[in-house]
């Protein structure tokens, strides 16, 4: 990747999450843009999102894939991996070689199965407050680069910021609110994603982007279109 050409995305990037701090955004659309972006921009295989919910509890959120998603699933379900230790501690943390982990055996494993060999995780956080964790995925190992990791982490906080907006935070349950929302759009994105994915004979990660294609083209939020899908009142 070019250098100016990255500087340019980048920029563009900042601007887009910077849009969103206005009332009525997508928070899953902009979640799943995050790592998206982040796995292109900092030239890794895939990324992935976990968001704590009400009771503190960590949910997987957004993934550049199913693979993904599994693993982040495995790591909320048993409770290690490097997205668990960097919400309990609100600071990054590298594996640079899965091979050579020995802090989470089950999460390497599984994670070098599917064919990932480092991973970098930094937390979602608003000074004190963690409200979850982005990690981005290599095929090779090898550290993050310096710049790469500051670049990581300044994705990780616009979002936050995004997600929270300070004065929410501070004045009421909004936040909160905020988080259970997308938990739940969750859910129904999921099950949208099975009858797409269905009624289309496509995989799971292609029936995603025919909704959030659908829903960009339309101007409709994705949660509202994953309603209608399971709702049988809209085909795609």
């Amino acid at each position: 990747m070019v250098g100016q050409n990255r500087e340019s995305r980048l920029a563009t990037t900042f601007v887009r999450l910077a849009d969103t701090l206005v009332v009525g955004f997508d928070m899953v659309d902009l979640l799943q843009s995050l790592v998206e972006t982040s796995a292109d921009l900092l030239d890794r295989s895939a990324a992935g999102l976990v968001l704590s919910d009400g009771n503190a509890q960590l949910e997987p959120v957004a993934s550049t894939s199913e693979e993904i998603a599994r693993i982040e699933l495995l790591a909320v379900r048993s409770g290690e991996g490097p997205s668990i230790a960097c919400v309990a501690s609100g600071l990054p943390v590298a594996i640079d070689d899965l091979a050579d982990d020995v802090h989470w055996p089950a999460f390497s494993s599984y994670a070098q199965s599917l064919g990932y060999a480092s991973v970098y995780t930094v937390p979602l956080r608003l000074r004190k407050t963690v409200i979850g964790a982005l990690s981005v995925y290599g095929e090779q190992a090898g550290p993050l680069a310096s710049a790469d990791a500051a670049i990581a982490q300044s994705l990780a906080d616009i979002a936050t910021i995004s997600i929270l907006q300070e004065r929410a935070l501070r004045e009421s349950g909004i936040a909160v609110e905020q988080l259970q929302h997308a938990l739940n759009s969750r859910v129904i994105i999921e099950q949208a994603k099975g009858v797409v994915a269905y009624v289309r004979s496509v995989g799971m990660d292609d029936a995603f982007t025919l909704m959030r294609e659908y829903a960009r083209s339309n101007n409709v939020p994705l949660r509202e279109v994953a309603s209608r899908i399971v709702e049988r009142s809209l085909t795609i």
